[in-house]
């Protein structure tokens, strides 16, 4: 079986049994090492011992059908009773988040306290974001942001773009700050768990520690698997602050928007394409503005505000992307819309892999479908492929599993002397420029 539940041309098996298993009424063909469907006839129904981890066989009918015995024989059957005899019968667990902590010992004076600890850092993900990010253009931009809440200490944020322009969040962390290490732990997991596909680009500011966590990766985010690449707003305002010629200032931004090669022999910014057009962490900031008044909240209920949020998100986007579909639309609007039309007269197939006027009119010359050259990520299809997976409802907690690892506390040495909101102290530069004509 294939990962979206169907058959298709081609596809091959392992073995006779597993083909007879999948589909009732098949003609087969051997070929070495597999065996190929040669002609189909009817409906197929799953019957495997068991249900692949997409759960898209694992309705409310195989449920039902399932539990039906164990509900009349016992109508007060509970929720954690009947998740056990999914589980059983069915070989699968429903993956739902990919969490990863660290934690400190904790001590009594001299003594080690066995059953606490302290929580030091944690790393979460969503399985429906991992899922969304194969189906995602292949950048990514990671940023961090001051908690306000009793205690102090940063979330580190991963978000990537669908084909339609809307910004996806995939990866999440708590850390005591943006140093080398906390970027490291954030980085490690996130190549890890979500972004594993190659030929990746990676957009930060010039931060130093996620420099030196990048230098740390062992090759995990350096090329070919990935490409690093600083956000264009902040080399303008760190070569302002270095020159002080505001009169080169926009010559600087102008320089890191080259696309073609013409312009690269012009201003030495050529960048390979592995920015999607993206030039600044503007995807970042977008969603730092959204969780502003999340990160002022405990650690559960900042979670938690994620969870509820990308839920949210997933669902009305999943919505948007089936409208237009059943509404005949083959590409996103970015692609269509004639907002667009001008970009495209004025852009490169290599940076934003949409076809450039040049493009169109050579195709129009040799009468080619310039839909082939439109990259697989804008089409509507992998756009809806991006919001597929859903959230695993929360539940009453009385339905969880029992937890029995330690007690996790936070860092004393984090938590905040003063009383109140904690004043503003970071230090304006050149790209707050609005933030500087009002009075301090």
């Amino acid at each position: 079986m294939v990962e979206d539940g169907e058959f298709r041309v081609g596809m091959e098996f392992s073995s006779r049994e597993a083909v007879i298993k999948a589909v009732k009424e098949v003609s087969l063909i051997s070929r070495r090492y597999c065996w190929v469907i040669r002609r189909y006839n009817g409906s197929h129904t799953c019957t495997r011992a068991t249900i692949s981890q997409d759960h898209s066989k694992l309705d409310s009918i195989t449920i039902a059908e399932a539990i039906k015995p164990l509900v009349e024989a016992d109508p007060s059957l509970k929720v954690k009773s009947v998740i056990a005899e999914v589980e059983s019968k069915f070989n699968y667990t429903e993956p739902s988040a990919v969490v990863h902590f660290e934690t400190m010992p904790t001590y009594q004076g001299d003594e080690l306290v066995g059953d606490i600890r302290v929580l030091h850092r944690v790393f979460w993900s969503y399985y429906p974001c991992i899922r969304a990010f194969r189906h995602c253009k292949p950048i990514v931009q990671v940023d961090g942001t001051h908690l306000y809440g009793k205690y102090k200490g940063c979330l580190l944020v991963a978000v990537s773009q669908d084909g339609n322009n809307n910004i996806v969040p995939i990866a999440f962390a708590i850390v005591e700050g943006e140093t080398s290490d906390a970027w490291h732990f954030f980085l490690s997991n996130l190549r890890q768990h979500v972004v594993t596909r190659d030929s990746v680009g990676l957009i930060s500011d010039r931060h130093e520690s996620i420099n030196a966590a990048v230098e740390r990766s062992n090759g995990a985010w350096s090329p070919p698997r990935a490409f690093h690449m600083f956000c264009i707003r902040h080399i303008e305002s760190n070569f302002l602050r270095k020159f002080k010629a505001p009169y080169l200032q926009k010559l600087v931004v102008n320089i890191g928007y080259s696309r073609t090669v013409r312009e690269y022999e012009y201003a030495l910014a050529f960048d390979g394409g592995y920015r999607w057009g993206h030039m600044t962490t503007n995807l970042m900031e977008c969603i730092n503005s959204v969780l502003k008044d999340a990160r002022n909240l405990p650690i559960t209920a900042l979670v938690k505000a994620t969870f509820y949020r990308l839920n949210e998100l997933f669902t009305r986007k999943r919505a948007e992307a089936e409208s237009r579909i059943n509404a005949g639309h083959v590409f996103s609007d970015i692609v269509t819309s004639k907002l667009h039309a001008n970009q495209i007269a004025s852009g490169n197939i290599q940076v934003d892999r949409i076809p450039c006027r040049h493009v169109f009119a050579c195709c129009a010359n040799q009468r080619l479908d310039w839909q082939l050259y439109v990259h697989d990520v804008y089409k509507m299809d992998q756009v809806r492929r991006v919001y597929r997976a859903r959230f695993r409802p929360l539940g009453n907690p009385a339905t969880w599993p029992a937890y029995n690892g330690p007690r996790f506390i936070p860092n004393p040495y984090l938590r905040r002397v003063m009383k109140g909101r904690p004043r503003m102290t970071r230090f304006l530069n050149e790209m707050d420029t609005r933030m500087l004509r009002r009075p301090r």
